[in-house]
C-alpha cells in the first residue's frame, strides 16, 4: 500500500467517522476534508473543486429547482388529488408511493423520477402533519430499487450492458436485468413498506408543532366564466374541499350571503365561496377547481403588471391605517396594486364581503400582490408583518406546460438525444420564461449544504481510484475468495462493490468492480454473467450514506436528515438485496 492510499484511506474512515458522530455538519466535514486533501497534495489544486462542475452535483441542484417549478406550476396538486389520500397510514402512503416510484424508476432516470414525486410526498407529509422524513427516504430507496429492473433504469446497468459488448461482444438487452433486478426490487420494496420506515429517527414533533401554527383564514373564491362547477350544487364540492383541507362555510350571490350553507344552491356565473383554510390549502383549493380569487379583474392586472404574484401577511395593529375601516374603503386594491384574500379573526364568523369588513386589531391578513411589493402594502397599511413560511400562488393556467416540457426532458434524455443536466436546465429555463417560477426564486431552492457535501466528496472519491485504492481492494477481494463456493464469491463481489458504492459515485463504482469480476468469473472458468449481474446490483444498491446515489443527496436536505440516519433502514435493506439476488443469480444465469 503506498503512502496516498494510506492517506485515503485513513481520511475517509475519519470523515466518516466525524459524520456519523454528527457533531458537525456534514458540508463542513466534507469540505474540511477536501482542503486537507489538496494540501496533502491526494487532491490536485486543478481538479479540487472539480466536484461542483460535476453532472451528478449540477443534477442535484437542477432537479431541485425543477421539482419547485412542478410545484408552483400545480402539477404536484394534478398528482396528489389524483393518487395521494393523506388520510392513508404512513406504511400504506409508502408501499403506494414506492410502487409508483419503482415502476417510474425501471423506465425513466431513477433521479427524474425522483424529482417527480419528492414534491407530492412532501405535500402529502404536510397535509397529513408528519414530518417529510418519515417517507422521503423509502421513496429514494424505492426510486434506486426500480431502475435495477431495465437497462435504462439506472447508469450503472448502462455502464455494465457496455463493458459486456467490449469484454464478450455482446451487450445486456433490456431487460435482461428483469429476473435479478425486479426479485431485488419486490423485496427490497415490502421491507421497506412494512419495517423499514420504522427504523428512521422520528422527528415529527417539529413538523406537528410547524403545522399547528397555520392560522386558518376566513376567504373568498369566485366561480369564473366558463367554469365547469356551474350548475353543480355546492354541496358537490365538499370531497375536493375535504381533500384540500378547506371548509366551505357558504355562498354570496349578487353581493348577498345565502342562507345557512347553502349546500344545495346550484352555482351560477361570480357566485363567491366563503372558505376557512390555511394559505396552502386555499391555494390547492382554487388551483384544483379553476377557481378566481375574489377580486379577478384585479388578479389579471396584477399578473399582467409584474414578475408574478406572492402572498404576504400581516397583523393588524392599534395605530394601522385600516383599523376600523375596510379593504374597499381603504383603497387596497387601486392605491396599492393588492388584493385582501383572507382575515383570521380569532372565534369569530365574518358576514360580509371580505373587502367590505372592518377590520380590526389583532386580525390577520392575507394579501395578494405583486412579488416584492410585500413590505410596501404592509407598511402602507401600517401593519407588522408575519415572518415569511414560503406561501406562493399556484400558476394553474400553465401545469400542462409545466408537465410537458419536464416530460419532454426526461424522454429525450432516456434515449440518449441530450445529456440529462442538460435537458433538466432547459426545463429551469423554460420555467423562468413562462413565469412558472420567478427568477429571484431560483436559488432559493437549491439545497447548498447538499451541494457542498457532494462536491467535496466527488474528488475524493476520483482521487481514492487514480491513487489506485480501489483496485487493490479488487486485487484483495481475488485473493481471499480463493478456493470458495460460487455463492460465497458472488456475496463478497457485492459486499464489495456495495462498499465502495456507499463511498463512491455509482457509475465510478460499476466502472471498477466490472472488470473485476470478470477477472474473477475468467479465474474460475466460468460464465462472466452472474458476476456482472451482481456488480450491476450492487453499484446501484448504495444505501448506508447520502453521498452514494444521488437520490439519497436529494432528499438529505428536505428529509431533515442526518448523515448517519441512512444507515438503519440501508444496512438491513443492503443485507436483504444481497440475500435475494444471490440466488436469484444463480438461477437466472447459472454458472
Amino acid at each position: 500500500m503506498t503512502l496516498d492510499q494510506t492517506l485515503l484511506f485513513a481520511l475517509f474512515a475519519t470523515v466518516f467517522a466525524l459524520l456519523l458522530w454528527g457533531r458537525f455538519r456534514y458540508d463542513l466535514v466534507a469540505f474540511a476534508a477536501l482542503m486537507v486533501a489538496v494540501v496533502l497534495g491526494l487532491v490536485e489544486t486543478e481538479a479540487a473543486f472539480a466536484g461542483f462542475g460535476h453532472p451528478a452535483t449540477l443534477v442535484v441542484a437542477l432537479v431541485l429547482i425543477v421539482s419547485a417549478g412542478l410545484v408552483k406550476s400545480g402539477a404536484v396538486h394534478l398528482i396528489t388529488r389524483t393518487l395521494v389520500d393523506q388520510s392513508r397510514g404512513l406504511g400504506a402512503h409508502i408501499a403506494l408511493m414506492g410502487s409508483v416510484g419503482a415502476i417510474l424508476s425501471a423506465f425513466m432516470n431513477n433521479v427524474a423520477a425522483l424529482a417527480l414525486l419528492m414534491p407530492v410526498d412532501i405535500q402529502t407529509a404536510r397535509k397529513a402533519g408528519r414530518a417529510p422524513g418519515r417517507s422521503l427516504m423509502p421513496l429514494s430507496f424505492a426510486t434506486i430499487l426500480g431502475g435495477m429492473a431495465t437497462l435504462i433504469g439506472t447508469p450503472p446497468n448502462i455502464i455494465i450492458a457496455t463493458i459486456r459488448q467490449d469484454a464478450l461482444g455482446a451487450p445486456f438487452r433490456m431487460f435482461d436485468f428483469a429476473p435479478v433486478g425486479l426479485a431485488a426490487a419486490a423485496a427490497g420494496l415490502a421491507f421497506v413498506a412494512l419495517f423499514g420506515w420504522r427504523l428512521i429517527p422520528d422527528r415529527s414533533e417539529a413538523a406537528g408543532a410547524a403545522a399547528s401554527q397555520l392560522a386558518p383564514y376566513i376567504a373568498e373564491l369566485t366561480v369564473p366564466e366558463g367554469s365547469e362547477l356551474i350548475g353543480k350544487r355546492l354541496g358537490s364540492l365538499d370531497s375536493d374541499a375535504d381533500k384540500a383541507d378547506v371548509v366551505i362555510l357558504g355562498l354570496i350571490r349578487d353581493g348577498k350571503r345565502r342562507y345557512g350553507r347553502a349546500s344545495g344552491a346550484l352555482l351560477q356565473v361570480g357566485d363567491t365561496l366563503v372558505l376557512e383554510a390555511t394559505p396552502g390549502a386555499l391555494d390547492e383549493f382554487r388551483s384544483t377547481l379553476n377557481l378566481d380569487f375574489s377580486d379577478a379583474a384585479r388578479e389579471e392586472k396584477l399578473k399582467a403588471a409584474g414578475d408574478g404574484l406572492e402572498l404576504v401577511e400581516m397583523v393588524v395593529t392599534e395605530h394601522a391605517r385600516i383599523r376600523g375601516r375596510s379593504a374597499q374603503s381603504v383603497g387596497l386594491s387601486w392605491r396599492q396594486g393588492a388584493v385582501l384574500l383572507g382575515i383570521a379573526r380569532q372565534g369569530q364568523r365574518l358576514t360580509k364581503h371580505l373587502r367590505q369588513t372592518e377590520v380590526v386589531p389583532g386580525d390577520i391578513l392575507l394579501v395578494l400582490c405583486p412579488r416584492d411589493h410585500g413590505t410596501a402594502v404592509t407598511d402602507w397599511l401600517g401593519c407588522l408583518p408575519l415572518a415569511a413560511r414560503g406561501l406562493s400562488v399556484t400558476a394553474n393556467d400553465k401545469t400542462w406546460w409545466a408537465i410537458g416540457l419536464f416530460a419532454a426532458a426526461v424522454a429525450a434524455a432516456s434515449v440518449g438525444l441530450v445529456y440529462l443536466p442538460v435537458g433538466l436546465g432547459l426545463v429551469a429555463i423554460g420555467y423562468v420564461l413562462l413565469k412558472i417560477l420567478p427568477v429571484a426564486e431560483i436559488y432559493d431552492h437549491v439545497e447548498w449544504p447538499v451541494v457542498v457535501l457532494l462536491g467535496s466528496m466527488i474528488p475524493l472519491g476520483q482521487a481514492l481510484e487514480s491513487s489506485g485504492g480501489t483496485q487493490l481492494l479488487a486485487r484483495s477481494l481475488v485473493t481471499l475468495t480463493h478456493g470458495m463456493p460460487a455463492w460465497a464469491i458472488l456475496t463478497a463481489l457485492m459486499v464489495v462493490t456495495m462498499t465502495l458504492s456507499d463511498v463512491l459515485n455509482n457509475t465510478a463504482t460499476a466502472i471498477v468492480a466490472a472488470p473485476v469480476g470478470i477477472s474473477m468469473a475468467n479465474a474460475l472458468e466460468v460464465s462472466p454473467d452472474p458476476f456482472l449481474m451482481a456488480v450491476a446490483v450492487a453499484a446501484s444498491a448504495a444505501f448506508l450514506t447520502p453521498i452514494g446515489h444521488k437520490n439519497n443527496t436529494l432528499v438529505l436536505g428536505p428529509g431533515g436528515y442526518r448523515f448517519g440516519d441512512y444507515w438503519r433502514m440501508g444496512l438491513p435493506l443492503e443485507i436483504l438485496v444481497i440475500a435475494v439476488s444471490i440466488p436469484a443469480i444463480l438461477f437466472f444465469w447459472p454458472l
